[in-house]
């Protein structure tokens, strides 16, 4: 055991081509800059940030606050900053350290616009920062902030290979369940999308529907075993680039379909990319004429390698956690977030609060409409913690004007189309529980009926 050990650590400290790594890095930088800069020039920031009087962080991140006035924009806009930053590989992992830091206070400071594909993000600017992604084809090596080279250890570009593996494993995984196999969700999704030009029409062919609950299993199955092999690694990348330019299209989710594009990079030997590169205006200015053979020496150590060992066994446990918990995630919410469970389900449906007055009992009904922004108001009917937070918000703010008040949920929710039914228990004070951290919420209703395939 111990010399399979030894064999695997030298595998993975082998010196190979880091051409793939630092092209990855530049296309991965741009993409940060577009996430960031898009989000102002879409007005995500303005819906999300400015507009609502509140933002719903993740439990344990109440303390995670806005800017004020036009604060978020700056916000954003230096994080487009960082982004461009690492593309160019100019002051690469102080940049990089400053969009993560900052990434990770948008995806935790809010739930409201909770996607997997922000996780994601976080998850590879950690990874990326353990790499020298900018030893070469960047502004800090042509300005000799860093040793040019033209090697890195194997497990640079290992460690996203492994990150991209277990996201199409697990995403490959949770479709097998019976409303997806159904085609429930897809079903409703493509109808809503019948009035897009050019494929509006086929989305509403019947046999349509199972090509995608079908292909998006295999697909996210297969294809990284198939980039893996060289024989089907070309049709891999074809079948990748299909796939998420359709996702794109069809459901418009930023730049995910883009970088999982990128990812098939990740995949190829970076010689051949190297001497292609050369022939090129930008990387015969960025290539030296006798490159180095010297081996990125930074060095893991046990410390790095530690680190790397509880990094992915968080990753191969965290999606799997939703089977600890009572009932169906897609429906209790527990276990759901950071599970690549992406795009498997839509959930719709209405809630109003009561609130009553402890000392009069006089009950007031509270549309979270008339306080909350849009995209809030849709989707906190079916979210527990967002409930359970706007509670807490509607008691402090009774208990500012001097009443003492009990909050009650009186909410309905349909999951796939499925008639909607009472979501929490409409007896519960949800203003007085509290929120459980390994336990699972009693104050949600199960799931009546489920749809079998």
């Amino acid at each position: 055991m111990m010399k399979d050990t030894a064999r695997l650590r030298d595998w993975l400290e082998q010196p190979v081509d880091n051409t793939t790594l630092v092209t990855f890095r530049a296309i991965f930088g741009l993409l940060l800059m577009i996430e960031a800069g898009g989000s102002i020039l879409t007005g995500w920031v303005t819906e999300v940030y400015v507009e609502p009087q509140y933002t719903f962080p993740h439990m344990g991140f109440g303390w995670l606050k806005p800017l004020p006035g036009g604060g978020m924009y700056l916000y954003y806009a230096v994080m487009a900053a960082a982004g461009a930053f690492v593309m160019l590989g100019a002051y690469f992992r102080s940049a990089l350290a400053v969009f993560t830091v900052m990434w990770g206070c948008v995806y935790f400071g809010q739930t409201s616009s909770y996607n997997n594909h922000y996780y994601l993000l976080l998850l590879l600017c950690f990874l990326m920062l353990l790499t020298p992604a900018n030893a070469d084809f960047s502004w800090d090596a042509e300005k000799g902030r860093v040793a040019r080279t033209s090697l890195c250890p194997r497990w640079c570009i290992g460690i996203f290979v492994a990150q991209i593996a277990i996201v199409y494993f697990y995403a490959s995984l949770a479709k097998l369940y019976p409303d997806w196999l159904a085609a429930k969700p897809v079903e409703i999704w493509m109808r809503a999308r019948a009035h897009y030009p050019v494929l509006g029409p086929l989305y509403v062919v019947p046999w349509f529907k199972w090509l995608i609950v079908y292909g998006g299993i295999l697909f996210d199955g297969l294809v990284v075993p198939m980039l893996l092999w060289r024989p089907t690694r070309w049709v891999a990348v074809g079948l990748s680039v299909f796939f998420h330019l359709f996702n794109s299209y069809t459901f418009r989710i930023g730049i995910f379909p883009y970088m999982g594009i990128a990812f098939c990079l990740l995949f190829f030997p970076g010689t051949p990319l190297r001497a292609w590169l050369r022939r090129s205006r930008v990387g015969r200015y960025f290539c030296e004429q006798g490159h180095g053979r010297s081996v990125y020496s930074g060095g893991m150590g046990r410390l790095g390698h530690s680190v790397l060992v509880v990094f992915f066994a968080i990753q191969v446990v965290l999606p799997v956690r939703h089977f600890l918990y009572p009932g169906w995630s897609h429906w209790t919410e527990e276990g759901h977030r950071m599970s690549w469970h992406m795009m498997l389900r839509t959930k719709s449906g209405t809630v109003v609060m009561r609130v009553v007055d402890l000392a009069t009992g006089e009950t007031q009904r509270i549309y979270p409409s008339d306080s909350l922004s849009k995209k809030q108001a849709r989707r906190i009917a079916g979210r527990p913690d967002m409930l359970w937070r706007y509670s807490r918000i509607l008691r402090d703010r009774f208990e500012a004007e001097g009443k003492q008040v009990a909050v009650f949920a009186d909410s309905r929710v349909s999951l796939n189309g499925r008639p909607s039914q009472v979501f929490v228990d409409p007896q519960v004070d949800l203003s007085r529980v509290e929120w459980p951290c390994f336990t699972s919420l009693t104050w949600i209703e199960p799931l009546r009926e489920r749809i079998t395939p």
